[in-house]
């Protein structure tokens, strides 16, 4: 039973120099035939799949609150008439600081939406312009402030380090003053650069000055420090939560459930299959007006795949990857299966088993994506 759902808004007022999400520049977008695409697609999947009540949805993007007042509560309408509910549903928003306006906010609100996630990054406004962020450090505390007086009372901020030019010094800085905003939530990643965005272009011709791997590791030692400090429990390795505030729809993904994925370019997880829709609007919106799935990938996924899967997804959680749980989901323990990979981890002190779970050591969620690679392709 698929318990999780994400869509995705693929507009955007500006395009970061990092991201390499499915996007596009908002203007002249034909953003209402986006939404009677995207509303579509729901029933054409739910018609297929069968409907069961959802614990948590998440809009992501691009940018979902580029979007006018309006076209969000005929969003939130859509997701609210086609999708089912339970009551103690997760619904998120990813939200800019800098276009989030007082009636935005209430769309948003009064649409059932329960749970904010603000792309901030940083508070050094110049590392922000630097990084392609039009919003500004103020426009972080003034939409915050706005959304609490609304009623929000479960917010997430996602900031990242190792930016280009960062010092430890001003990563410092910037978790002070998130730590001043009175949240639930957050979220701290290292800058990864992919293909095809502006700082890989930049990287190639040598002119993007990087902190290093030393600092990037100091950087990801105050964080966790911090986090701990000020009363924030890391239960994955890049988030942390106040008690009664884990993020449901990202343990969905480290817990390896099957979620919907709706809208163009997005993923989704069902009956055994890993699926992807066309990134394109065009391509995107094409097939469903002949009532046919958007579908450009569709990859069963096997049982070696399935094991894999739950070993270097699980191993991101701070619980980590129980072994009961695995032994009745795949009929096979992990311990024996990984034999060779678990000793020469273990050996290394990268992990641990500990409460019958095998779990990232300290010093294994600084080295996490190396670890992550063990289970990568093991068995196959």
């Amino acid at each position: 039973m698929i318990k999780a759902a994400y869509l995705h808004i693929p507009f955007c007022e500006h395009i970061c120099h990092y991201c390499d999400f499915n996007k596009v520049f908002l203007k002249g977008q034909p953003v209402d035939e986006y939404l009677n695409a995207l509303e579509q697609e729901i029933e054409l999947t739910l018609a297929q799949f069968g409907r069961s009540p959802l614990s948590t949805i998440f809009v992501g993007g691009g940018t979902p609150t580029a979007l006018s007042a309006a076209q969000l509560e005929r969003l939130c309408g859509i997701i609210n008439n086609r999708l089912e509910m339970n009551g103690k549903l997760e619904y998120t928003f990813e939200a800019n600081p800098g276009d989030l306006s007082e009636d935005k906010l209430k769309a948003l609100f009064n649409g059932g939406v329960n749970r904010l996630s603000f792309g901030v990054q940083s508070f050094n406004n110049d590392l922000l312009k630097r990084i392609g962020r039009t919003h500004k450090a103020e426009d972080v505390f003034t939409t915050i402030e706005a959304a609490k007086k609304i009623g929000f009372t479960n917010i997430s901020v996602d900031l990242i380090y190792s930016l280009p030019g960062q010092t430890l010094t001003d990563f410092k800085q910037t978790l002070e003053t998130a730590f001043t905003l009175d949240i639930q939530h957050f979220s701290g990643y290292s800058l990864i650069i992919e293909p095809k965005t502006v700082f890989y272009n930049l990287r190639r011709k040598g002119k993007l000055p990087m902190p290093g791997e030393d600092v990037e590791a100091s950087m990801y030692g105050v964080l966790l420090e911090e986090m701990h400090k000020h009363g924030f429990e890391q239960y994955e390795i890049s988030n942390f939560a106040k008690p009664g505030y884990k993020s449901i729809h990202n343990l969905t993904y480290w817990n390896n459930e099957e979620y919907f994925g709706f809208g163009a370019g997005s993923h989704g997880y069902v009956s055994g299959c890993r699926r992807s829709n066309y990134g394109p609007l065009k391509k995107y919106m094409e097939p469903l007006t002949q009532n046919e799935l958007p579908l450009f990938e569709n990859h069963q996924v096997t049982k070696i795949e399935k094991m894999e899967e739950e070993m270097f997804l699980g191993l991101r959680k701070n619980d980590g990857v129980n072994i009961k749980l695995f032994e009745k989901k795949y009929q096979e323990n992990p311990l024996f299966l990984f034999q060779k990979e678990v000793d020469e981890l273990l050996n290394r002190e990268l992990i641990v088993l500990k409460n019958n779970s095998l779990q990232l050591t300290e010093r294994g969620r600084f080295l996490g994506n190396e670890v992550f690679q063990f289970f990568i392709g093991t068995l196959t």
